[in-house]
C-alpha cells in the first residue's frame, strides 16, 4: 500500500476520533488520547480486511492489539509500547522476536530490557507474537505443523496501515531484529521500498541461498517441526535467490543499517552468573557450544555482507564482537548500541 494511502487512512481515522471523543490534553507523561479513546481501534481496517480484532491495554504506556490477518486467517497478538511524549506523532520501532516468534521464550519483552530502555524515547515499539520458526516470510505452502505463514504480507502490508492509523504515528519505522528475524530485518525493507528509513540486524545470517545457507535455514525450521521444502519450495526455487538479502544488497541503499555479531568464543555474558545466561550448568554449556557455533556462522555471514555492501559502496554501521555466543546478552546490549543509528533517520534522539 503506498504511503500516500495510509496517510489519508490515518487522517480519516484521527479525524473521526476526535469528532467521537472528548478532547485529552497530551504532553510529555500526560494522558494518552490513543488510549484514551478505545473506539479509535474499532474503526480501523486493512485495504485486504485486516482489522484489530481487540485491544488490551496493560497500562498507560502499554497495550495489547490483536489483528486478525486476513492473509493467514488468523489472530496475531502485537505487543505495543507508546511514546513517552504523545503530543504529537511519533515514529515506529518494528521490534521483531526470536525463532520461536515469541510464542515461547524468544521474546524481547521477557529476556530483555529492551522496552525499558526504550520507555523513554519518543517513538511507538510493536512486536508482533507469532510466526515460530517461520523466518517471518511468505511461504510457499501451507505447513502442517507450522501452519500458513504469510508474514512478510502481514509486516509490510496488513498491520503497518493498521499501526499508523490507531496510534496517529508519524509514517516513519525502524525495524530490528536477532537471529532469523536478523535476517529478516533485512529482507522486509527490500520488500517493500520505503517502508523503513533503519534497520538493525542482530547475529542474522543475510546469506542464505547457497548450499551453505540453505542447509542452515533447513535446520532452524526442522528444529521448529515444519520443512523446508514448503518455505521457499525445492532449492532451485527462485523464492530462495528472491528472498536471499546477500543477492540483493544493491536494494539496501539508502537503508540506514546497523550489522552486528560476535566471534562465537565466550564471552562477558557466558557465565553462571549473567542474568541473561540459560540457567543451570546445563544451560550454560548449551549456550557456550551450541550457541557458540550458531553464532561461529552467522559472523561468517556477516563479515560477507559487509564485502558485498562495501563493493557496493553501501554504508553500514558494523559491529563485530570479538566474543560472544548466539544469546540476549550480547542483543540486548546491541540493541543499546544501535540506538543512534536506529534513531537518526526517525527524526529523533
Amino acid at each position: 500500500m503506498r504511503r500516500s494511502a495510509w496517510l489519508a487512512t490515518k487522517i480519516s481515522v484521527i479525524a473521526g476520533a476526535l469528532v467521537a471523543a472528548p478532547l485529552v490534553a497530551a504532553g510529555p507523561a500526560g494522558a494518552d488520547p490513543i488510549i484514551a479513546n478505545g473506539d479509535v481501534f474499532s474503526r480501523v481496517t486493512a485495504p485486504d480486511g485486516t482489522y484489530i480484532k481487540s485491544v488490551e491495554v496493560e497500562d498507560s504506556r502499554s497495550l495489547i492489539i490483536t489483528v486478525h490477518a486476513t492473509s493467514m486467517n488468523k489472530d496475531v497478538p502485537v505487543q505495543v509500547q507508546r511514546p513517552r511524549d504523545t503530543s504529537q506523532p511519533r515514529p515506529v520501532l518494528y521490534l521483531l522476536n526470536g525463532a520461536d516468534g515469541g510464542e515461547g521464550t524468544a521474546q524481547w519483552k521477557l529476556r530483555t530490557d529492551a522496552l525499558k530502555f526504550l520507555e523513554d524515547k519518543d517513538i511507538n515499539v510493536v512486536s508482533p507474537v507469532g510466526g515460530a520458526w517461520s523466518y517471518y516470510t511468505d511461504w510457499k505452502n501451507i505447513d502442517p505443523v507450522l501452519g500458513n505463514n504469510k508474514w512478510k504480507t502481514f509486516l509490510t502490508k496488513e498491520l503497518p496501515p493498521l499501526i499508523d492509523a490507531a496510534l496517529g504515528t508519524s509514517g516513519k519505522n525502524g525495524i530490528a531484529g536477532l537471529s532469523t528475524s536478523g535476517t529478516t530485518v533485512l529482507n522486509l525493507p527490500i520488500a517493500a521500498p520505503g517502508l523503513y528509513q533503519s534497520a538493525a540486524a542482530y547475529s542474522g545470517c543475510a546469506q542464505t541461498s547457497d548450499p551453505v545457507g540453505q542447509r542452515a535455514v533447513g535446520i532452524t525450521v526442522w528444529w521448529g517441526g515444519g520443512k523446508v521444502e514448503n518455505m521457499y519450495g525445492a532449492p532451485d526455487d527462485p523464492l530462495w535467490r528472491e528472498n536471499d538479502p546477500y543477492l540483493r544488497a544493491a536494494e539496501l541503499r539508502g537503508l540506514s543499517m546497523y550489522i552486528s555479531t560476535g566471534s562465537g568464543i565466550p564471552g562477558i555474558h557466558d557465565n553462571l552468573g549473567d542474568p541473561h545466561s540459560l540457567p543451570g550448568v546445563e544451560g550454560l554449556a548449551n549456550q557456550i557450544i551450541i550457541g557458540g557455533a550458531i553464532e561461529a556462522a552467522t559472523n561468517f555471514c556477516t563479515h560477507n555482507l559487509m564485502n558485498r555492501l562495501n563493493e557496493l559502496q553501501i554504508p553500514a554501521h558494523y559491529n563485530f564482537r570479538s566474543t560472544g555466543t548466539h544469546s540476549w546478552g550480547y542483543w540486548e546490549d546491541d540493541l543499546k548500541d544501535s540506538w543512534p543509528v536506529l534513531a537518526g533517520p526517525l527524526g529523533i534522539a
